[in-house]
């Protein structure tokens, strides 16, 4: 099964701290959007992106996060590695991944969930990616290799993506080794072709 952090909290109504990472790449989101956070334990990152004014879904296989993450938005307990992905559009006969304006996922990797993932942001969308890599079995867990990003492994996976920022390195605080990205969704908007969108690196 895949394997994904949950920060402690002493109040079941406040999730814990957003990712820096997601912040830092939160004002690219689409406003008044919507989202979804693949995993998202306790709902940390619905209840960022809830404040923002942006319509929250999450899922997990534990009840018990479902039941504090429901507070920032809609959640769905399911389990994702074992069966089939709970989000899928209406009304179609080839049926397909529901379209999300933001996707998240942090502290989980299941490789073969990355197509459904990739789907599952409509075009023009924000994916914000961040789990540990390959290095963090020389400092504790996750240390099996299903679990560890290789390197440049997000890149491969977006390929075709317009990738605004990627990294592959080491965090302190707690230490660990990490891989992140934050990547824009293909378009087939002839306006686009012609004058590429401008995704600000920073908020002043």
């Amino acid at each position: 099964m895949g394997v994904f952090l949950k920060l402690p909290s002493n109040d079941a109504h406040v999730p814990g701290a957003p990712s820096d990472w997601v912040r830092r790449w939160s004002h690219l989101a689409k406003p008044q959007g919507q989202m979804l956070d693949i995993a998202c334990g306790q709902g940390r990152h619905m209840a960022w992106f809830a404040s923002l004014g942006i319509e929250v879904t999450g899922i997990d296989r534990s009840s018990e996060a479902v039941q504090a993450a429901g507070c920032f938005g809609t959640c769905i307990q399911a389990d994702i590695e074992n069966g089939p992905w709970p989000l899928m559009q209406d009304g179609l006969q080839a049926a397909k991944p529901r379209p999300f304006d933001v996707v998240v996922v942090t502290n989980y990797l299941w490789r073969a969930l990355f197509p459904v993932i990739l789907q599952s942001v409509a075009p023009g969308g924000l994916l914000l990616y961040e789990t540990f890599a390959v290095g963090n079995e020389t400092i504790g867990k996750p240390s099996r290799s299903d679990f560890l990003l290789r390197p440049e492994e997000l890149l491969r996976a977006c390929d075709g993506w317009h990738i605004v920022a990627y990294e592959n390195g080491f965090l302190p605080d707690p230490e660990r080794f990490v891989q992140r990205i934050a990547a824009i969704a293909p378009t087939t908007d002839p306006v686009e072709s012609r004058v590429p969108p401008r995704y600000p690196l920073s908020l002043k």
